[in-house]
């Protein structure tokens, strides 16, 4: 394979495995507010005991996904040097707000949310709590500002010509606010909820089908099926919204997404199908007017096909289609899951009910899977552009990486990231096995350390 292939490989692959943990951390530090919150209202042992089992989870996804992270940053300067030039003035600054606005927040309180519960007042621990929940979600608005620049650029103008131009910014919250990047962030942020709530009730799930930590298992799945039902509502109204901008700024994605060739008034949407890019047709069960209505909110309105466009300006078909009907399959099972599991909750029946539970117990996956179909439809229906309508994909390339060192980092990062992936599993079910700790369901509610009773001399 050539160096470009290897590259785009290597960073897809690294994007994918590190995208397993922030969306984990995310969705878990809104169940740790809740949780806390519920326990600060409430004085009910249970939701302290909850709180405290939940953080040490969140220790677990924080600590590898910060360690997965890092090495994206080196491969921009390895892989991608001249798109780094390039985009450099942008990204610089949106890395830079993460660091200051995010990841010092987040860091600075962890120690307080792991190490205080006892140290410090409940109202101060709360308030960590927040804090490290508040800036996981800061992390993800900086790190989306910067990915939907590269989907809809503003506030920038380019400086210099050929090899020596790059983008610099003109107006910063232009940069910030540009024209997908709301849309993106509210459909990263429910997809992050939802995969924080389905791994807490997947866990209980497999809690209560084994008849262990019961009480324990019944609240916190009733805390975390709230939170999934909620977002998984939240995502398919993101979901729309988010299809809409993509007809507006991306049309040639939409397209792709949906394999359609020629502009069609009254398009329909594939429920269930497949491209045949030879004919350039795309066979399968229809709705009609459905894409015209997911894309403009009129089931009449013309959509702008694949034909419309130049073949070297297309993005891959059978891929885009792939990946995005994928992520919705993936979303509508995570709703009705949470639709199904409400309705036997209310009606007293979800914990007596053991199909259902096993269903739950693999319901992690959802997420998971919709949120990496979701990110790998959004990155190659941008294809062939690096920054889309100002630099393709083989212009950001480093001028002198070769073919062989790539592979040959690929391959360590394989197997590193395969034991890093078999470390957190093995944590992670340690921590499952054991459960949550007997004593948190009495905790001591004291105000700062315990001071001695006299002095010795």
């Amino acid at each position: 394979m050539d160096v470009l292939t290897l590259s785009r490989i290597q960073f897809g692959g690294t994007i994918a495995f590190h995208y397993i943990y922030p969306p984990l951390s995310i969705g878990l530090g809104v169940l740790l507010v809740i949780m806390e919150g519920l326990w600060l209202k409430t004085n009910q042992p249970i939701y302290h005991q909850l709180a405290r089992f939940w953080t040490r989870v969140f220790a677990l996804t924080f600590a590898i996904g910060v360690a997965t992270g890092i090495v994206m940053e080196f491969e921009f300067g390895t892989n991608w040097a001249s798109y780094s030039r390039f985009v450099g003035d942008v990204f610089g600054s949106a890395l830079a707000a993460e660091g200051i606005f995010a990841f010092f927040l987040e860091s600075g309180f962890l120690a307080l949310l792991l190490f205080g519960w006892d140290r410090v007042g409940r109202k101060m621990h709360f308030f960590a709590t927040c804090m490290v929940a508040l800036g996981a979600h800061f992390s993800a608005v900086w790190i989306v500002v910067a990915n939907s620049w590269m989907q809809t650029p503003a506030g920038y103008h380019i400086v210099g010509e050929g090899l020596h131009a790059r983008a610099e910014i003109t107006n910063f919250w232009e940069l910030v606010f540009n024209p997908s990047m709301v849309e993106r962030l509210t459909h990263t942020l429910c997809g992050a909820w939802q995969a924080g709530a389905f791994l807490a009730i997947s866990v209980s799930a497999w809690y209560l089908l084994h008849n262990r930590h019961v009480a324990f298992a019944r609240a916190s799945l009733g805390v975390a099926l709230v939170v999934a039902l909620i977002a998984s509502f939240l995502q398919l109204v993101s979901g729309h919204v988010s299809a809409q901008g993509v007809g507006r700024n991306q049309p040639a994605k939409l397209a792709a997404f949906e394999g359609l060739y020629e502009t069609t008034s009254n398009a329909p949407l594939v429920l269930l199908g497949w491209v045949d890019e030879k004919n350039e047709q795309t066979r399968g069960l229809f709705l009609p007017g459905a894409l015209s209505f997911l894309a403009h909110n009129d089931f009449h309105a013309p959509v702008t096909g694949l034909h419309e466009f130049k073949p070297e300006d297309r993005p891959p078909v059978t891929p885009s289609f792939l990946f995005f009907h994928g992520m919705v399959a993936a979303g509508m099972a995570t709703l009705f899951i949470a639709l199904l599991s409400c309705w036997y909750w209310w009606r007293g029946t979800l914990f007596n009910t053991r199909w259902l539970l096993w269903v739950l117990v693999f319901s992690v996956l959802g997420p998971q899977l919709a949120n990496q179909l979701g990110w790998f439809a959004a990155e190659v229906g941008r294809q062939p552009w690096l920054v889309y309508g100002l630099m393709r994909t083989p212009a950001g390339l480093s001028a002198v990486v070769q073919a062989n060192v790539v592979l040959t980092s690929l391959i360590l990062f394989t197997i590193i990231y395969f034991l890093l992936f078999a470390v957190f599993i093995y944590l992670l079910n340690d921590k499952i096995k054991h459960g949550p700790y007997e004593e948190d369901l009495i905790p001591s509610g004291k105000l700062a350390l315990p001071q001695p009773d006299h002095l010795t001399p």
